[in-house]
């Protein structure tokens, strides 16, 4: 009896996935955390608006959500001054992402991004069989002028910046962005991940026409909105574009329930702004944090903070470790020399208190397994 016969692709690739999420961390160390600090999701929790439109939106789960995301895409495209047409909405920029890369690169296309950069942009190039082409930061940034020269170099169908960037949290001005975009060779499409860009300041945001056929720009409900459950992202971008998602994507993936809470958060920006300043006082303390141990915070414009840990990326993998032995949620960059640092979420007060308390524990005994 055979078993299913995988494309050749598929049997190539490893099984694996970007991240190992904290609940299946939880399992294997068969008891929680006492601070989830690694995914970057907001602790201060969605609006209370969102909370009670998903309540009544529950009472109708049995109907399958609106195929075409009427309502939000008419609001995002209200918000944002632009035109429907405009807007997709999808399963989180993460579904969305999965989407373009099926749309647009075939096997052995190249694509290039920067290496560390989010990892789960290369699992769908990988799974759809592009040919991943990277380049690597320049300081704690990515380097718009070494990408652009990348892509220009093969002929890259896709070129993805994130800005604000993950894992380091740092950030380009618009008009870099704007500059970058002018020198794209022709027939090379920028993704624009912008998931962190209600965190950064207004001059970070690139004035881009929604209908430049050159760029489509990711926006999300999982970070500032406080939705990373619900999982809905939307992409601005040109007609064209937009339309062609129609062709791929799964038409009944919104839910109700997602739908209603997105549009109720959109619709509530005092809550947006609340969750904004927290996040930039928990920023603010995760720098004093640092300081206090005698470490260093880059400067971030995300809502999460990267801490060198002053050594290399066995060092910050020991702590890294040792926090978590201490049941202290965190991750860190993948790729040298990014990986000197452990990467950490805002939190509440009482998060950000035990990660005070534990972090000169976890940093004692990585600096003495390192001279060991």
């Amino acid at each position: 009896m055979t078993g299913p016969r995988f494309t050749p692709l598929v049997a190539s690739l490893p099984a694996t996935v970007p991240f190992v999420g904290p609940e299946a961390m939880q399992r294997d160390r068969g008891r929680p955390f006492r601070a989830r600090l690694g995914a970057n999701e907001s602790v201060f929790g969605p609006s209370p608006r969102a909370v009670a439109a998903m309540a009544r939106a529950a009472a109708e789960a049995w109907m399958y959500g609106d195929s075409d995301n009427h309502d939000l895409r008419a609001a995002l495209a209200d918000h944002h001054g632009v035109a429907p047409g405009n807007i997709a909405v999808g399963e989180g920029i993460d579904g969305l992402l999965g989407n373009l890369v099926r749309l647009v690169v075939a096997p052995g296309d190249p694509v290039v991004t920067s290496a560390g950069a989010y990892p789960t942009f290369n699992y769908h190039v990988a799974g759809f069989g592009g040919r991943l082409v990277t380049v690597p930061f320049r300081g704690d940034h990515e380097d718009p002028e070494a990408l652009v020269a990348a892509a220009a170099e093969t002929a890259a169908k896709l070129v993805y910046l994130s800005n604000p960037d993950n894992p380091m949290g740092t950030w380009h001005g618009g008009t870099v962005i704007e500059a970058m975009l002018a020198r794209l060779p022709e027939g090379t499409l920028l993704v624009l991940d912008e998931a962190y860009l209600e965190f950064a300041p207004a001059e970070a945001e690139a004035r881009i026409a929604a209908d430049d056929p050159r760029v489509i720009r990711m926006r999300t409900f999982s970070k500032a909105h406080g939705l990373a459950g619900a999982r809905v992202g939307y992409a601005i971008a040109a007609p064209r574009l937009v339309a062609a998602f129609d062709k791929v994507r799964n038409h009944f993936g919104m839910t109700r329930m997602s739908q209603a809470g997105a549009l109720a958060a959109l619709q509530d920006q005092s809550w947006l702004a609340d969750v904004r300043r927290k996040v930039a006082a928990a920023r603010e303390r995760l720098g004093r944090i640092a300081a206090d141990n005698g470490l260093l915070a880059v400067p971030s414009a995300a809502n999460f903070v990267a801490i060198d840990c002053g050594g290399d990326g066995d060092l910050a993998a020991a702590v890294l470790r040792e926090l978590v032995v201490r049941d202290i949620f965190v991750r860190m960059p993948g790729v040298a020399p990014l990986d000197r640092c452990i990467r950490v979420s805002a939190g509440t007060d009482a998060d950000l208190d035990a990660f005070a308390e534990v972090l000169p524990q976890a940093l004692a005994a990585a600096r003495e397994l390192a001279g060991s």
